[in-house]
């Protein structure tokens, strides 16, 4: 089957996923029978409840809950900011100072519908970050979101003149090619296409941190990196540092 998914932990109460790129969480509301994460999972386990999501293109770490009681538990986790949520985003250019507190209100982009904005209306959002490494063009960065607002990591960088690398919504480009990578080292066969390196959102949720619902224990789960990501990194650091 196409974009398998991967289950990182299960128990009685509480399932946590890895979510494929290009895959819903949730069904669409005009279209519900398109694959789902959340369908998916209901057809093997049976009753599966939604704690949280994450956009269609983003990759990495989802927890569902299994019972009412794991539900209610973790739903307070997450809106009492008890979650850890770590995110991998590769951005544009260098975020200065290299770690730092993003804090600023994002609600609904005042003329454009789907997108989000900054905007003194809008619902507190918190994002802790701290740059990973460098590149020419390029940082790698950890987020740590301490709120869950819709498209809150793009929005927040974007916000601070560092987007996503390829982010058609809030960044510069829908796709990173090796040539803008590589740049005058970029040569092509006469009748050779390029094709992209990434053609969906640089971010990944790889961590996940909360208290167990039933035994109260903490746990941490993680997802290392898609394969997609990595290739990317490699081509950064054989030809994108200066």
């Amino acid at each position: 089957m196409k974009n398998e998914v991967r289950i990182l932990f299960e128990d009685d109460a509480l399932l946590i996923a890895d979510k494929p790129s290009g895959m819903l969480s949730i069904p669409e509301r005009f279209d519900p029978l398109k694959d789902n994460l959340l369908g998916r999972l209901r057809q093997q386990y049976g009753q599966v409840m939604v704690v949280h999501r994450l956009d269609r293109e983003t990759s990495g770490l989802i927890c569902f809950a299994r019972t009412e009681a794991a539900h209610r538990h973790l739903s307070m986790q997450f809106t009492g900011r008890q979650v850890d949520k770590y995110y991998v985003a590769l951005v544009d250019g260098r975020p200065a100072p290299p770690s730092g507190t993003i804090d600023k209100p994002i609600g609904p982009h005042p003329s454009i519908g789907g997108k989000m904005a900054v905007t003194p209306n809008g619902k507190a959002a918190l994002t802790l970050y701290r740059v990973l490494d460098t590149y020419r063009n390029f940082s790698l960065v950890e987020a740590n979101i301490k709120t869950g607002r819709t498209h809150q990591i793009r929005v927040h960088f974007s916000s601070i003149g560092h987007p996503l690398a390829v982010d058609p919504l809030y960044g510069k480009r829908n796709c990173l090619m090796l040539s803008e990578i590589k740049l005058r080292n970029f040569h092509l066969g006469k009748f050779e296409e390029e094709k992209p390196l990434m053609q969906r959102l640089t971010l990944h949720a790889w961590r996940l941190g909360f208290i167990h619902p039933v035994s109260e224990v903490r746990i941490e789960v993680e997802s290392p990196l898609p394969k997609d990501f990595n290739a990317l990194l490699r081509q950064l650091d054989k030809w994108g540092r200066k």
